[in-house]
């Protein structure tokens, strides 16, 4: 039965309060202790950068951000460069977290605890206290900030000829959104006021555009595999959940993904190429690649007997032309047999396990260290190595770290699952004896599982399952919803009578 106390509550806090008692029951904080308020207090500014021979001035360049509409965490910042030959320098600023935040003070032990923020569908749970996540040490607009730069020179057809990384202090000259952006960018609307105001961002924004197409040409070429999973976000009405979004990819949101993966790769190469030990970003050739083939083997597509991400690609790439629908169902199943990522220490001189999603030999995670800690000890490492000071971690030390941060991000993803799956109950709870068109998502002996075509919720077939295969379209009567464990249940609806 649903908690009586949520009739007199609005949803916004029901899921508050979800969210709470899930980090609490999963091992989270959900709240920063006294000791990390009173060291957030009493930092007040950020770090002197002026005659630092380490730190570059770029502030001039047109530095700009591109994220959600409602981000306030900014860690990266891109600008392109036109060269000779059709060559272009990508440079992407990130946020440096650790010019604040140090190892062993009482706000990095807290953010070691949790090792990511948490994001719930009515609230953010952030790694760092808001003061640095989304002022001191985030790329706002019009202020000046230190970051870590990554600068990379690619030719004219995408592939990267040098990689440097430096400090410097950056200036955010426009705050951007991904679809706005590639609204404009499709030619679907007009020009954002952000990029209008700042000249000469218009045509630097194109660029960025130009080379991340190719970057994506030439993932695919190598086998990065192109899955396309619904991720929905609940859409609010004052305090009341109303619906759930899907969220779509766009242009926009390419060419970030393109530039940090570039970024993290040859973070990851630099590191290696000193001798530095560090934290890579790992998913390992599948173990379940028969489990693959017999999978794929059902849509008549063909996948050698050892793990290849070029056919697999090849496989999904055909299959989202050929039914979009049902692909997001298709990708899940993917992911599940591919295994979840993982970090791993990495000794020098070693060959690294790679990435295989990505099809990268050498990848790190570099570009988020205000939201993932994991980001913020590759950042120590990155300017140790730069100002030849000592290496602030053994690799014993991010052997453990790796491990710890592994189930810390597993811990967290199912957290925020289980209170998207509260959400989902609740928007549907008053619509119960309400009929579905859905399409069968699961058939297992432990049950069926369906996914609404409509609105992006999935449950449970607890009646009328009989007969039905995974991709099967039917008809299905919501009957009862949990919102605090988040159980949604159907049946198999009767046809409707004339």
């Amino acid at each position: 039965m649903e908690n009586l106390e949520q009739q007199n509550q609005d949803h916004k806090t029901i899921l508050q309060n979800i969210a709470q008692r899930v980090l609490i029951d999963r091992g989270l904080y959900p709240e920063f202790t006294q000791e990390v308020i009173t060291e957030t207090n009493r930092i007040n500014f950020p770090e002197k950068f002026d005659h630092n021979p380490f730190i570059q001035d770029l502030r001039e360049l047109l530095w700009a951000s591109i994220d959600n509409d409602d981000s306030l965490d900014l860690d990266q910042l891109t600008v392109a460069e036109p060269l000779a030959d059709g060559f272009v320098r990508i440079r992407v600023a990130v946020a440096d977290v650790d010019s604040l935040i140090k190892r062993g003070s009482a706000i990095d032990k807290f953010a070691s605890h949790n090792t990511t923020s948490i994001y719930t569908a009515a609230k953010v749970f952030p790694m760092l206290p808001e003061k640095f996540s989304t002022n001191l040490t985030s790329l706002n607009l019009h202020e000046d900030r230190l970051a870590m730069v990554t600068d990379m020179v690619y030719d004219k057809n995408g592939l990267l000829k040098e990689g440097k990384i430096y400090r410097a202090v950056v200036r955010n000259q426009a705050k951007l959104a991904y679809n706005s952006v590639a609204a404009w960018l499709d030619g679907k609307a007009s020009e954002p006021v952000a990029i209008a105001l700042v000249p000469g961002l218009a045509e630097n924004i194109r660029i960025q555009n130009r080379i991340a197409e190719k970057l994506e040409k030439n993932r695919d070429h190598r086998g990065a595999l192109n899955l396309d999973t619904i991720e929905a976000r609940p859409v609010f009405e004052g305090n009341q959940i109303v619906d759930l979004q899907i969220e779509q990819t766009n242009c926009a949101k390419k060419i970030i993904e393109n530039f940090m993966i570039c970024a993290n790769s040859v973070c990851a190469r630099y590191l290696e190429d000193l001798k530095i030990p560090d934290i890579r970003r790992v998913v390992r050739k599948p173990r379940k690649w028969d489990r693959i083939v017999e999978f794929v083997k059902e849509y008549n597509f063909q996948l050698p007997n050892s793990p290849d991400s070029r056919k697999l690609n090849e496989f999904l790439m055909k299959q989202q032309e050929a039914d979009p629908l049902r692909f997001p169902d298709v990708s899940l199943t993917i992911i599940k047999l591919l295994g979840s990522g993982e970090y791993v220490a990495q000794k020098p001189g070693l060959e690294a396990p790679g990435h295989f999603g990505l099809a990268i030999k050498d990848y790190t995670h570099s570009t988020a260290p205000n939201r993932r800690y994991p980001d913020l000890i590759t950042q120590r490492l990155l300017k140790a190595a730069i100002e030849n000071q000592q290496i602030p971690y053994s690799y014993e030390e991010l052997k453990t770290l790796a491990m710890h941060m592994t189930e810390q991000e597993d811990i967290a993803t199912k957290a925020e699952r289980q209170v998207e799956k509260s959400a989902a109950a609740l928007l549907l709870k008053s619509k119960i004896g309400s009929q579905f068109d859905a399409l069968v998502t699961g058939a297992a002996q432990k049950g069926t599982w369906v996914r609404l075509i409509d609105l992006p919720v999935e449950g449970k077939l607890i009646r009328g399952f009989s007969g039905l295969k995974v991709g099967y379209r039917i008809q299905v009567e919501l009957v009862s919803v949990n919102v605090d464990l988040g159980y949604i249940d159907f049946t198999k609806a009767k046809p409707f009578k004339k």
